[in-house]
């Protein structure tokens, strides 16, 4: 259920929002008569949600394959991917596509000879190497002559797009907007090209531009090093230890000509679900749809992961030393989405970090004062996989990890040996439900709670189906599933422990010696 994302709901809604079990069935029942579900015969899932209170509609483009489907050696491809998807088309962002494709054909080449000489370490003569990088960006400035900047999104915006935007998860990729109902068609037309006619165009321009990403995000980043090294030292087998924006070895050296074959793996019709959500009737839009999505050449679905992270046996630690803020997180091996007690572990994540009433502030925050911030969430990097459940915190001016474990490790076993209360099982039932209703009530939020469900469970239902699971919960199972995974040898934990900046300098320099 952690597929909703549990947000924090002020404490004045809760007395309104006692009858939502109901309201619940009965938006069920509204909401089948008004979405509409087809798999088009290329494989494709089309869903049409008919939500008539303004001239606008939003659209969900879920795409099955995020970084943990990376291939081995060219982490951040799917990141990457996701950056070009907004480069245009074969008709959008070019004023010659005929010739810029053979322009395009020209760096690939070009690239894969300089690349070769680049990866020929114990023979590599400088001479060539320089020789050959000057012909790649040759090739590069003369591919760039046929390149219209940006068409692609001022063509949407010029037609009234807003929250024009991409993410890519490890489990998945995602594209969205929304739209005046009166240019559907022109979305239609502009998304179904994005996926089936992509041109890598610019890949090695925006190649920088990802490594650049990276830098801000990890490499400059203290807390961001350190989760990077928290996830490879949880993982020793499944993608989910990979960086998902990529390691700088491997962005540095993927081509065009690997993304193309990515996209061709997994942007395949059987491996994409598409929600569209507002003004709009199924019986007009399905169509339409069908008119631009239908011809999109159908593929195999891309065979299931069969990586599975061995057992942890033994408890794993990173500690990194710097003058920067502390920092602590722990992290256990939990079971995917699918599991039976996946509602379990969203208990204990509401129970330990859902507002200041909260387990983890309490104690760390608010009572000892240790903590400026302190938070459990579950299916971290993922879910899709089996993922973690963490815990982290940022102790105050004073304090030191060494302290956040051990306050942190009193919570966990207090769940361990005593049941929740009533009140604490009774509130996240609550807050549940209302982040359901919540979820629903944008068109851009339904949409992608329609096509992430449709995606994960095969039916959108479930998305309502959930409650059922939540409203089970009982004390007992938040204490048993506590006591399954909550152990010592299941548990990897990282920490920024401060270094004075001097020190830290003399070290430099004594190692530089």
């Amino acid at each position: 259920m952690h597929l909703l994302r549990l947000r924090h709901l002020a404490a004045a809604l809760f007395g309104t929002i006692l009858a939502v079990a109901p309201l619940l069935a009965q938006d069920l029942a509204s909401f089948e008569k008004r979405t509409t579900v087809k798999v088009l015969p290329n494989g494709l899932t089309l869903i049409v949600c008919e939500r008539p209170t303004a001239p606008v509609f939003s659209y969900y483009t879920l795409v099955d394959a995020g970084s943990a489907d990376d291939p081995q050696g060219a982490s951040g491809l799917a990141h990457m991917f996701e950056h070009m998807a907004f480069k245009g088309t074969t008709e959008i962002g070019t004023t010659d596509y005929p010739a810029e494709k053979l322009a395009l054909a020209k760096v690939e080449i070009a690239y894969a000879d300089y690349d070769a000489e680049l990866r020929n370490l114990v023979h590599q003569d400088p001479a060539k190497l320089e020789s050959l990088h000057k012909v790649f960006l040759a090739a590069q400035a003369e591919a760039e002559k046929f390149v219209i900047p940006n068409q692609f999104s001022e063509l949407a915006e010029q037609n009234g797009a807003v929250g024009l935007n991409a993410s890519t998860s490890e489990d998945s990729t995602q594209f969205f907007w929304s739209m005046p109902s009166n240019r559907l068609e022109l979305w239609a037309y502009m998304e179904s090209s994005r996926l089936a006619h992509p041109v890598e165009r610019e890949f090695y321009k925006e190649r920088d531009v990802v490594q650049e990403e990276r830098r801000m995000r990890i490499d400059s980043s203290p807390t961001g090093r350190m989760v990077e090294q928290f996830l490879a030292t949880a993982y020793v087998a499944h993608p989910y230890g990979r960086s998902g924006v990529g390691w700088e070895s491997e962005i540095s050296q993927v081509t065009a000509t690997e993304a193309d074959a990515f996209h061709k793996k997994y942007y395949v019709p059987a491996n994409i679900v598409i929600a569209v959500v507002g003004d709009v009737k199924a019986s007009e839009t399905m169509p339409v749809l069908e008119k631009y999505f239908g011809p999109i050449p159908a593929g195999p679905k891309p065979e299931a992961m069969t990586t599975i992270e061995p057992p942890q046996f033994a408890e794993k630690s990173v500690i990194i030393r710097e003058a920067t803020q502390p920092f602590y997180i722990e992290g256990y091996h939990r079971p995917d989405y699918r599991d039976p007690d996946d509602s379990a572990y969203d208990a204990i994540s509401d129970i330990f970090s859902n507002g200041r009433t909260a387990r983890l502030y309490r104690a760390l925050v608010r009572d000892q004062g240790i903590a400026a911030e302190a938070e459990g969430f579950s299916g971290f990097p993922g879910d899709k996989y089996p993922g973690l459940f963490a815990v982290y915190a940022v102790p105050l001016p004073g304090h030191t990890p060494a302290q956040m474990r051990d306050a942190i490790h009193k919570q966990l076993d207090l769940l361990k040996t005593t049941d929740i209360t009533d009140e604490e099982l009774a509130r996240f039932k609550t807050r549940a439900r209302a982040d359901l209703l919540r979820g629903l009530a944008d068109n851009e939020g339904l949409a992608h709670q329609l096509a992430e469900y449709q995606t994960r469970f095969g039916d959108w239902r479930q998305l309502f189906r959930d409650l059922d699971k939540i409203d089970a919960v009982t004390k007992a199972d938040v204490r048993r599933v506590a006591n399954k995974i909550f152990m010592e040898s299941n548990r990897t934990s990282a920490q920024i422990d401060f270094v004075p900046p001097t020190e830290k300098a003399a070290a430099s320099k004594g190692g530089a010696q």
